[in-house]
């Protein structure tokens, strides 16, 4: 009888312990490795999660990462500013000025900042518009992309970019208005951007004089020329 019952207990007492390979084991099968568990809060932070990788990169970002931009953007307590490899009236306005103007699309710090602040910059350098009007067929493109953006803060970069470059080239933007203006025709009939479009209008009408307000006219029938 004693030997039943103890046969018994040994039974039960190798039943109780649970199998090393086992769905309750911790370790991994096979490698005897604890499988390590991320923490939650490892998704928000930008030193673990790649948000630039190389395949989520726009262009404009792949040359501005490796360099291909000769500007950095400085983060001030108050105000940000871009810090030049070398004077802006000393670059090769192609490719660097045809690079900013693709960068007008972008959505994302710090390339948002830094071709809006990069494309007004170079416009301002000396001899800028000589440089910058043989350029306006590379340029327009990318502008009048900005401009028909859905985005709103992307419309407002170009719209920016577009008085700026107004201001550097004068008439010589006149024959590349007609691809510039439906888009802000239609940014018009938006009561937030009516007013900033007819200030806009009003520009390349000053810097172009009457062969740019026969264009505005063709595309925005009801602009108001500013000379009455």
């Amino acid at each position: 009888m004693a030997s039943k019952v103890g046969s018994k207990d040994l039974v039960e007492s190798r039943s109780s312990k649970t199998p090393p390979n086992s769905a309750g084991s911790k370790e991994t099968s096979g490698t005897g490795v604890k499988p390590k568990l991320g923490k939650p809060s490892d998704r928000l932070n930008p030193k673990t999660v790649d948000h630039f990788s190389s395949r989520s990169l726009s262009a404009f970002a792949s040359l501005y990462i490796n360099g291909g931009v000769p500007c950095r953007l400085v983060h001030g307590s108050v105000k940000h500013k871009l810090v030049w490899d070398q004077s802006p009236e000393s670059l090769p306005f192609d490719p660097v000025f045809v690079t900013l103007a693709e960068g007008l699309r972008e959505t994302v710090h710090p390339y948002t900042l830094v071709s809006c602040m990069g494309f007004k910059e170079i416009l301002e350098s000396p001899n800028a518009c000589k440089k910058a009007a043989p350029l306006l067929p590379k340029v327009v493109p990318p502008l009048r992309a900005a401009l028909s953006h859905a985005n709103n803060e992307v419309f407002e970069r170009g719209l920016s970019a577009l008085c700026h470059l107004s201001e550097a080239v004068g008439p010589a933007l006149n024959p590349h208005l007609k691809n510039l203006l439906m888009a802000l025709s239609k940014r018009m009939m938006d009561k937030k951007y009516k007013d900033s479009v007819t200030d806009a209008l009003q520009l390349l009408e000053k810097n172009g004089g009457k062969d740019a307000l026969l264009s505005i006219k063709t595309k925005v029938p009801t602009y108001s020329s500013i000379f009455g």
